[in-house]
């Protein structure tokens, strides 16, 4: 079954328009999420992450590429959190080798502040590329998507 269309729009935009995610990973065996910042390819068929190979997660994703990244809606400080919008993606992450000159100027498009990364030796790219979703547009409004249909998600 595919995604209703207003549920597509409404995850479209969630992907779009947040910048901040939180990424699973697993450190010896159990569950790590860190905060990581994100940036959707075009079409939703990868999610690119700019991290340190300081960072546990990152060291992780090197061990393990199981990962998922959490995103959701900015809380308002609405009276039910539970009604914010909010997306799960499973997936398994690759680090980018090559030239990433055309990323790099995608990164800082929206994210600014962050040049001064690629000053420093230890950051990479990384990709996620999605196997599944689960999407939550509100309390009760949940809808679990395959790859393709998350990337066809993109088109709203």
């Amino acid at each position: 079954m595919a995604i209703p269309p207003g549920f597509a729009s409404d995850l479209a935009r969630l992907l779009r328009s947040e910048r901040v995610a939180h990424l699973a990973t697993l450190r010896q065996g159990a569950p790590m999420a860190s905060m990581t910042l994100y940036l959707p390819e075009a079409g939703f068929a990868g999610f690119l992450v700019h991290v340190s190979r300081l960072a546990w997660h990152t060291q992780d994703m090197g061990q393990d590429r199981h990962v998922a990244l959490s995103i959701s809606q900015t809380d308002d400080g609405r009276a039910d959190p539970f009604t914010l919008m909010r997306v799960s993606i499973r997936g398994a992450a690759a680090q980018l080798h090559g030239d990433q000159s055309g990323l790099k100027v995608l990164w800082l498009k929206k994210f600014p502040e962050q040049e001064i990364n690629f000053e420093l030796a230890d950051f990479s790219f990384w990709r996620i590329a999605p196997r599944d979703a689960r999407f939550v547009a509100g309390f009760g409004r949940i809808h679990n998507l395959s790859a393709a249909e998350l990337a066809a998600c993109s088109s709203s």
